[in-house]
């Protein structure tokens, strides 16, 4: 008679986390996209940077060079849009190795449209975010008010704060715990904003990529652009989490969570650098102390009983 043994949830063997992953084989190819598609979004961050740095500001470095003005026209026209397009995709392509495709599709199609409409509200009313008006440096325009490419970028790093906010969330005793999650992913998407805006809107960038129609007392910005933002995060990430009708990382660590925490660090340094390039130093303090220090939280066992992290990281890696 054979004899039956006792399992405990610790010692459980692996099993993949989510119903709608896909095998392990095709798991391996969607993490090789993801990487490939993520050096392709740092590499257009630096050529986004090295045009609005060095290459705007100082034409006689490229100018007289046979392939400088074609670059140039080509950062023009489409390099404003070309690292979001980059970034979404990759957040697309971990989304689905991560947490399954189900779980990525419904927080696309809450993301995109709810960012857009708020986008759309904001720049035809002033609601949510103050008066303001996008330019033509980010790519075709959503009835004529909002480029394509803005609510993709709400999709791209707003996945990645949510994603970072549940597994921050597994280390605190707080219930619900997609509460816990869903506010910490908006109050990470506002902190990049924070030191994001500030640079991309101040008087002394070369080109900007919208411009504020009011200021107001954070570097001349009004306070309720970033109500708005947390707002409007928390919304789309409430939505997505009644959909997906349970927690990514509910049955272990979220598979390879440096990748959402390299993407936000990744955009947090673009608008870093584009604040030291206009001299503003207290957002970095911000972005610093109240987004790369809390998210690192997520890369680290704090919080976690020894025994049930060692189950758990085996499962991740199933």
């Amino acid at each position: 008679m054979a004899s039956t043994t006792s399992v405990s949830p610790a010692n459980r063997p692996s099993v993949l986390p989510y119903a709608d992953s896909p095998p392990r084989a095709a798991r391996s190819r969607l993490r090789t996209v993801a990487i490939a598609l993520l050096v392709g979004h740092l590499a257009a961050l630096v050529f986004g940077l090295a045009g609005l740095l060095i290459a705007i500001p100082n034409p006689e470095l490229w100018s007289d060079t046979s392939f400088g003005p074609r670059v140039f026209d080509f950062g023009m026209k489409y390099g404003g849009a070309t690292h979001i397009i980059f970034g979404a995709a990759a957040m697309v392509a971990y989304g689905v190795y991560a947490v399954g495709w189900r779980k990525t599709v419904i927080f696309f199609c809450c993301a995109v449209p709810i960012s857009l409409g708020s986008e759309l509200m904001g720049t035809s009313t002033g609601e949510p975010f103050g008066n303001y008006t996008y330019t033509d440096f980010l790519g075709y325009k959503v009835l004529d008010h909002v480029p394509y490419s803005i609510p993709l970028s709400w999709f791209y790093v707003g996945f990645a704060t949510v994603l970072i906010g549940y597994e921050i969330a597994r280390r605190l005793p707080f219930d619900p715990r997609w509460l816990t999650a869903v506010t910490t992913g908006a109050v990470l998407l506002v902190v990049w904003d924070l030191v994001l805006d500030p640079a991309m809107a101040h008087e002394s960038l070369t080109v900007k990529f919208w411009e504020w129609g009011q200021t107001g007392p954070y570097f001349g910005m009004p306070l309720q652009n970033f109500v708005g933002w947390g707002m409007t995060a928390f919304l789309f990430m409430a939505v997505a989490r009644l959909f997906w009708r349970s927690d990514p990382g509910a049955s272990g660590p979220i598979r390879d969570i440096w990748f959402p925490v390299a993407v936000f660090y990744a955009n947090i340094v673009f608008a870093a650098a584009l604040s030291i390039s206009v001299d503003l130093w207290l957002p970095i303090v911000f972005a610093v102390a109240f987004g790369v220090i809390p998210a690192a939280i997520a890369l680290t066992r704090w919080g976690l009983p020894p025994a049930v992290s060692s189950a758990q990281a085996a499962t991740a890696g199933a």
